[in-house]
C-alpha cells in the first residue's frame, strides 16, 4: 500500500464535530421553542369546580351579629356585614381598583382604600372613585341560623341589589 492512500482517509476534525454539535443543539432549541408556542395556543381543560371544606368558612350563629355591624375574617379575606334589616353580605376585603386590602372605618362607617382613597359604603357600593365597581361578594348560606361563607368563588357586581343580601329565613342566595 501506498502512503498516499493511508493519508487520504482522514478522521473528521474538531471544527466539523463542533459545527455538527452546534447545529444539533440549535435544532433542539428551535423544537422546544415551537412546542412552547404551540402549547400557548392549546386550550386549557377546565377543572371541575367542587366546593371543598377548605373553601367554606363557618361564621357562627346569625344571632351573634348586631344589625349594622361589620366583622373581619382574616382567614377568608372578607367582611361579614349584618345590614340594618338583618340581612347578611360577605364582602371581599380587596379594592376593585388595584386589589389593595380595604379596611373598615368604624367611626366613618365606610371602607376606605389606603392605596388610592376609594371609598365604599357598608353594602360595598362605591362612594368615591377610582374604584370602578362595588366590592366583590362571596356566597352566603344560612342554615339553622348558622352562617357559612363560600370563599371559593368571587361574585363580581356593579352595585348592591337587595336580593344579594341573605336572611336567616332563607337557605342560600347568590349575587
Amino acid at each position: 500500500m501506498d502512503k498516499r492512500n493511508k493519508t487520504a482517509i482522514k478522521k473528521p476534525g474538531k471544527r466539523k464535530f463542533l459545527k455538527i454539535l452546534w447545529a444539533g443543539l440549535g435544532l433542539i432549541a428551535l423544537g422546544e421553542l415551537v412546542m412552547v408556542i404551540l402549547s400557548f395556543f392549546r386550550p386549557v381543560a377546565k377543572k371541575e369546580v367542587a366546593v371543598s371544606a377548605a373553601e367554606m368558612i363557618d361564621a357562627g350563629s346569625a344571632d351573634t351579629y348586631e344589625p349594622g355591624s361589620v366583622s373581619a375574617f382574616v382567614t377568608g379575606q372578607f367582611y361579614l356585614v349584618c345590614l340594618e334589616d338583618g340581612g347578611f353580605l360577605a364582602l371581599s376585603n380587596r379594592c376593585t381598583h388595584l386589589g389593595c386590602a380595604v379596611p373598615w372605618d368604624k367611626e366613618l362607617k365606610k371602607f376606605i382604600c389606603p392605596c388610592h382613597a376609594s371609598e365604599f359604603d357598608i353594602t360595598g357600593n362605591v362612594l368615591s372613585s377610582p374604584a370602578p365597581r362595588a366590592l366583590d361578594l362571596f356566597e352566603v348560606s344560612i342554615v339553622n341560623k348558622q352562617i357559612q361563607v363560600n370563599i371559593g368563588t368571587r361574585i363580581r357586581r356593579n352595585r348592591f341589589n337587595r336580593h344579594q343580601a341573605v336572611y336567616p329565613e332563607t337557605i342560600t342566595i347568590q349575587g
